[in-house]
């Protein structure tokens, strides 16, 4: 075990730990917990949601990915930072006005109901699990591969802290650990990015004729073609990239913590500058891990590539930038994990047992303590599955976390705000289909059924491994047709024109006003 890294890993722990011990103390009602009290402002809710967002997925994979696939490397990333432009100008600011604690308070302010409430409730449940259960496997193998220590340990001590995150300090706590890990993660990667730059005399040109003797492609590593050779299955994946993030209820929900639109608007627009810079640096850092460390030392020390930058800081910066980039790696998987923890939480405790079992009828008390028993139980049932799951390739759950996301919340959402004659009967049948679809075409496509490394030893039905563009268009037209085939005066409704007001201006009826 490297005796640095060992050192700043307990140095993050303890100070993450000091930062939920003083959010603790705020976080002594329902509004404090689930959403900070709304107390951020739009800069640092902008740093957590990049904290949200950039997952270790992204800081490992995107630049193993650059390294050995070249231009589809980095045209794999552009999915995620476009995706913004959908949530700043789609559904950001409407969100923002129409709820209060979650996505069921945002649909069900045109149509009340506990079905609703409950559809929304299982959907985002259902998402940030899919979602959690992948971060928690994967950071199992990377604390293993890094310092050396038993898979269950590491998943232990990972889930272990994010459940203490979230049971004691709640969104404050998750919020300034996604602010540390930006700023540790944004540091570390420019530092990075400008040691790459100097080894080449601050050429570029110098830089980009290394990358093509280090590869195997050649002049083909800055051509399209090398991730996918069906451009079907790469539009696909980007269409479900683009669109699920709209869907995410981790991100979303981050749009309460801030006390108005304007501070939403500060929020995602600086949430992109950081995400956008984030993805430019690693680019330079595939370039110089095939440059300086070779395509074929890569592959032969990680044929997955998941830890190109490590190794990357290992040639360039000895043990200490190792250290150091390992150190923001694990606190990359902890604030991403504790985000999603928080998400699941609120949406049973806020959804299910405030609103449909105790029909709002209980007390701050209460309801705080269903909310830490619920974070408790999520963090230890995630933390079991992943456990569980060491032997078994989920990389499909990512897949499928995006694609459920963009096939049922994403219609809801949308056609919620904006489409008049959209029905209750139509936004459940939204979230079935979606969800339905999402789940039957994965099942049936090369991530389960594969000869090779499959669940199932069998061809798959289905060619795609992201089936969004089949899925996305079904959950669509699930809501639809169940909007065209029911009829809007057998279900409890707010006038739409009203609504739609209030979602544009945060004016209502009654004359209410977001100042």
């Amino acid at each position: 075990m490297n005796p640095t890294y060992f050192l700043l890993l307990i140095y993050i722990i303890v100070c993450t730990l000091i930062i939920t011990y003083w959010a603790a103390k705020r976080s002594g009602t329902t509004k404090q917990y689930y959403i900070a009290s709304g107390t951020l402002t739009g800069y640092q809710n902008g740093m957590a949601i990049s904290g949200d967002f950039i997952s270790a997925a992204s800081f490992l994979g995107v630049v193993g990915m650059i390294a050995i696939r070249g231009y589809d490397g980095f045209l794999y990333s552009i999915g995620f930072l476009v995706s913004y432009i959908v949530v700043l100008f789609l559904v950001s600011e409407p969100v923002h006005r129409l709820g209060k604690y979650s996505l069921g308070d945002v649909v069900c302010t045109r149509f009340p109901s506990q079905t609703m409430r409950f559809m929304m409730a299982f959907c985002t449940f259902i998402i940030s699990i899919l979602y959690m259960i992948p971060q928690l496997v994967a950071s199992g193998f990377l604390l293993r591969l890094l310092l050396d220590i038993d898979y269950s340990l590491s998943v232990f001590v990972i889930g272990t802290i994010m459940t203490i995150y979230v049971v004691f300090g709640g969104m404050v706590a998750t919020s300034w650990v996604q602010i540390i890990k930006t700023v540790l993660l944004m540091s570390g990667t420019f530092l990075l990015t400008l040691i790459v730059f100097s080894h080449f005399n601050w050429d570029l040109s110098n830089l980009l004729s290394r990358v093509k003797e280090g590869t195997p492609l050649g002049e083909q590593f800055f051509l399209p073609g090398h991730l996918y050779h069906n451009s079907l299955e790469f539009l696909s994946l980007q269409l479900s990239l683009v669109l699920g993030t709209a869907g995410l209820p981790h991100i979303l929900m981050r749009l309460f913590t801030v006390r108005n639109t304007a501070e939403v608007r500060k929020s995602l627009l600086s949430a992109t500058w950081i995400i956008g810079l984030f993805y430019f640096m690693t680019l330079v850092l595939g370039f110089g891990t095939v440059a300086l460390l070779g395509y074929d030392q890569l592959i032969a020390k990680d044929p997955t590539g998941n830890l190109a930058a490590p190794l990357l800081a290992s040639v360039v910066g000895g043990d200490f930038l190792l250290a150091f980039v390992s150190a923001v790696a694990f606190t990359t998987i902890v604030a991403v994990v504790s985000g999603l923890a928080i998400s699941a939480t609120t949406a049973f405790s806020h959804d299910i047992f405030y609103h449909i079992w105790k029909k709002e009828k209980t007390n701050e008390k209460e309801q705080l303590w269903a909310a830490r028993l619920t974070a408790f139980v999520i963090g230890f049932l995630s933390t079991l599955f992943a456990l569980r799951l060491e032997s078994i390739n989920v990389t499909f759950l990512v897949s499928m976390t995006f694609i459920v996301a963009a096939s049922s919340i994403f219609p809801v959402l949308i056609l919620t705000i904006y489409w008049k004659r959209f029905t209750h009967v139509g936004a459940i049948s939204a979230i079935i289909s979606g969800v339905a679809a999402s789940i039957i075409f994965v099942a049936l496509g090369p991530y389960i059924m594969n000869p090779v490394d499959g669940w199932i030893n069998a061809d798959p039905i289905f060619s795609l491994y992201n089936p969004g563009i089949i899925t996305i268009p079904i959950g669509f037209a699930g809501a639809i047709l169940g909007s065209l085939f029911s009829k809007n005066s057998l279900h409890k409704e707010t006038n739409f024109h009203d609504f739609y007001i209030k979602a544009q201006t945060g004016i209502s009826s009654r004359g209410d006003q977001e100042w």
